[in-house]
């Protein structure tokens, strides 16, 4: 009761203030906005996805909506040629990122990759990243990985059921691969890491109330978001600790050179030109695990989801990856290049189901001349992939429909040139590990339609309604994908 009065007199003051400052201030041009109500703005017409809802309000507003979020002012950009206009145009501008509570607590006070704010230690991190972590080199190195993990569910796909939960395998291989690649081997049983990760994902998607109403963070302490967000952290950490100090025990004999041996080498042998700590060590591989493993897995989820929906596509694949591979039992990293229609589905798929549907958001550390619009510096900026993927300006009439031949004589590409696909960003904070990803979810589908012929239960209703996506930092399925899988009819 007392919770409820002290709230209604903090909304009643805001509101004297609000119209005051309305009446009062100097008008400046600024993108169309929704009508918003005191204290909270617009943060009453964001539903349940947001992408959707953003999608939704820029139909009547335009591509280009500012939204006030509490008392944070946030620029929605919904178009392909307005992200250009963001993420090329104005990049330096828009380069930063906003600092809030989770990124302090769960990403080391932003000193990993992704959440850094743009300055000179982001730059220092994103170089060890792209040089020691994410070469060319050092993603074939991992060959061997992701062939032994893609051979292992293939033989566990064999030895199941017919009817098959196609998520569950993807979401194992996944992890497996990530888990190996950045800290040496699996994790499971008492130090499962995929359920730390899994938290930190649904943590990363909630809504903090601090976060956009300062004055009104109380509320996150009473309903607990506080403790579960502290807790979490040090588990985190706790797990990241341990497994630094089993790569610096010098008695353990590894075979080979994961993201943590790659960073304390670096760190040892002072080879990046600055000093590297123990923290940003951590942060680095914590963003290498979440974000490989999240974008790979929701992808290849999204994308086998598409051609079970679409059986003439996946016969389609299907024959160009058995020609291409006769009489082999498995495809090859090698074979990928040769197989086109495999790459328009990969490129389909990461159009209509982005892993990331509002791109992390973007943050002005000046004022922008934007479309004769002014933007104020300490604006955020959400750019929804979602939407630009969707655009009927873009893509044509059947922007909604699952085709991949829309790719097969286009130059469209989704690493950061072309902004009609942004799935992995673009300019300055373009994803640094886009060729692991790339090459991982390629071979990962390729041998999953080559070893088995797929069908969905004669009892599903995939093909004829829309998938329910879930919540959260990455939007996955709601429900996972079922499907039967049986020896192939012809393996040529």
């Amino acid at each position: 009761m007392m919770m409820m009065i002290l709230l209604l007199c903090s909304i009643i003051f805001v509101t004297i203030l609000f119209l005051k400052k309305q009446s009062s201030g100097k008008k400046t041009k600024t993108p169309p906005s929704p009508p918003g109500l005191p204290l909270i703005g617009n943060l009453h017409q964001l539903g349940r996805h947001t992408h959707r809802s953003l999608c939704s309000l820029s139909k009547r507003y335009g591509p280009l909506m500012l939204l006030r979020l509490g008392r944070s002012p946030v620029l929605i950009v919904s178009s392909a040629d307005l992200a250009q206009d963001i993420l090329k145009t104005h990049d330096r501008a828009f380069a930063s990122r906003p600092l809030t509570k989770l990124s302090d607590r769960l990403l080391y006070n932003n000193r990993d990759v992704a959440s850094a704010p743009y300055g000179e230690y982001w730059r220092q991190m994103k170089s060890v990243c792209v040089i020691h972590l994410l070469s060319n080199k050092m993603v074939r190195s991992f060959q061997n990985v992701r062939e032994e993990e893609i051979t292992l569910m293939m033989e566990n796909i064999r030895k199941s059921s017919s009817l098959q939960n196609v998520s569950h395998h993807l979401e194992t291989l996944t992890n497996n691969v990530i888990c190996r690649v950045a800290l040496g081997r699996k994790y499971g049983g008492k130090t499962d890491f995929k359920k730390l990760t899994d938290r930190l994902s649904e943590m990363l998607g909630t809504f903090s109330v601090g976060s956009f109403i300062p004055w009104l963070a109380w509320i996150d302490w009473i309903r607990g978001w506080d403790s579960q967000l502290e807790k979490l952290a040090k588990e985190l950490d706790a797990f990241f600790e341990k497994v630094l100090k089993d790569h610096e025990d010098s008695s353990i004999d590894r075979d080979r050179t994961d993201v943590i041996d790659a960073l304390l080498a670096v760190r040892r042998n002072k080879s990046a030109g600055f000093e590297i700590d123990r923290v940003s060590i951590k942060a680095i591989t914590l963003d290498v695990f979440v974000g490989g493993s999240d974008t790979s897995f929701t992808l290849l989820e999204w994308a086998m989801t598409e051609l079970l929906r679409h059986p003439k596509s996946l016969n389609k694949l299907q024959e160009e990856v058995r020609t291409i591979c006769k009489g082999k039992s498995s495809v090859s990293e090698d074979d990928l290049e040769d197989m086109p229609y495999l790459k328009a589905v990969i490129k389909e798929a990461l159009r209509l189901h982005p892993p990331f549907p509002m791109m992390a958001p973007h943050y002005s550390t000046e004022d922008v001349k934007l479309r004769d619009y002014h933007i104020p510096a300490g604006t955020q900026v959400l750019v929804n992939a979602w939407a630009i993927g969707r655009e009927v300006a873009t893509w044509g009439l059947d922007a909604e429909e699952f085709k991949p031949e829309r790719h097969l004589d286009s130059a469209v590409d989704f690493r950061g040139h072309n902004f009609e696909l942004l799935p992995f960003g673009a300019g300055r904070r373009l994803c640094p590990a886009v060729s692991f990803a790339v090459v991982l979810n390629e071979v990962v589908l390729a041998n999953s339609v080559h070893g088995f012929d797929w069908k969905l239960p004669v009892e599903s209703m995939e093909d004829k309604t829309d998938v329910v996506e879930s919540t959260g930092f990455s939007v996955r399925r709601e429900f996972p994908l079922y499907a039967i899988a049986s020896p192939p009819t012809c393996l040529t």
